[in-house]
């Protein structure tokens, strides 16, 4: 190890303050220190690398780009360590289980079979998040991301929970019982999305269909973004698997569909040693993915 390279951890925590807070004031208040405290650790560690981290041109300090990279690594770093200090004393096993998910993956696949998972354990604690945010699992405390894609996410591990393509999908009752729509023509009809940045956003936005032509576009939360769809009020994008009874059942008509590839949602960790909650909640999303 390179330990002669090293800053002083004392400007590195509170660089790695000031990055997180994004002014000195509040990354004093964060550490117990003064605002000029935090200024004279800044200029000490840019001395020490020679290499400015801190634009002060403005009125308000900025990162510079090597500033930037230095956060994400120190964002890391100090997480990891936490981490491990948690581990090691078993100080967060008692801390609720935080799953990031999308809401429409909540309210189609993870909700209808998490009462088996509590069932089975009663004594954890969970937090189920449903945001369209792609959260940084090293800092925002979450345990556990569902993510769709192909992966692999750098310096996570990924193992494909549903292998299943994005389809666009429209009630009888507005598209017809005839001849299918081409795929051009699909902008000219209303459209329901979710909010946020999400799986179906992405496909929107490769297709040029962020902005219908002349359908609309209405935003709506996730979980209720399938009853809108089958009500008619607007075709939508979404993962097969969530719609295959509807379209079984002529509740839902598949307009387009991408090819199958290896996209689809993702259990997305963070490297290391697993608490105990969160490796049963591991083990029964594999056994989950079977029924």
């Amino acid at each position: 190890m390179r330990w002669r390279n090293l800053p002083p951890l004392s400007a590195l925590r509170a660089f790695a303050a000031f990055a997180t807070a994004g002014n000195v004031v509040a990354a004093g208040e964060a550490l117990g220190v003064s605002h000029a405290a935090i200024s004279q650790q800044l200029r000490a560690l840019e001395g020490h690398l020679d290499v400015a981290l801190v634009d002060r041109s403005g009125r308000a300090l900025q990162l510079t780009p090597a500033g930037q990279t230095l956060a994400v690594a120190l964002n890391t770093g100090f997480a990891t360590m936490i981490s491990a200090a948690e581990d090691i004393t078993g100080a967060r096993d008692d801390r609720p289980l935080h799953i990031s998910v999308t809401p429409t993956f909540a309210a189609s696949w993870l909700m209808p079979r998490l009462s088996d998972f509590r069932r089975l354990h009663p004594d954890v604690d969970l937090t189920i998040d449903p945001s369209a945010e792609l959260v940084n699992l090293a800092a925002d405390g979450v345990d556990m991301a569902i993510r769709y894609g192909r992966g692999p996410w750098p310096s996570l591990e990924n193992e494909m929970l549903l292998l299943s393509p994005m389809v666009v999908i429209g009630a009888p009752s507005l598209v017809g019982e005839g001849e299918l729509p081409d795929i051009t023509e699909l902008a000219q009809m209303p459209w329901l999305e979710e909010f946020g940045t999400t799986e179906s956003t992405n496909w929107l936005s490769q297709y040029g269909m962020l902005r219908p032509a002349r359908g609309g576009l209405m935003q709506v939360p996730g979980n209720l973004l399938l009853d809108g769809a089958r009500d008619g009020q607007g075709v939508a994008v979404t993962v097969r698997a969530f719609v295959e009874r509807d379209i079984a059942a002529g509740r839902l008509r598949v307009l387009h569909q991408e090819p199958v590839d290896d996209k689809g949602y993702h259990i997305v960790v963070r490297p290391g040693v697993q608490r105990p909650a969160l490796k049963a909640f591991f083990v029964w999303l594999r056994r989950a993915r079977q029924v």
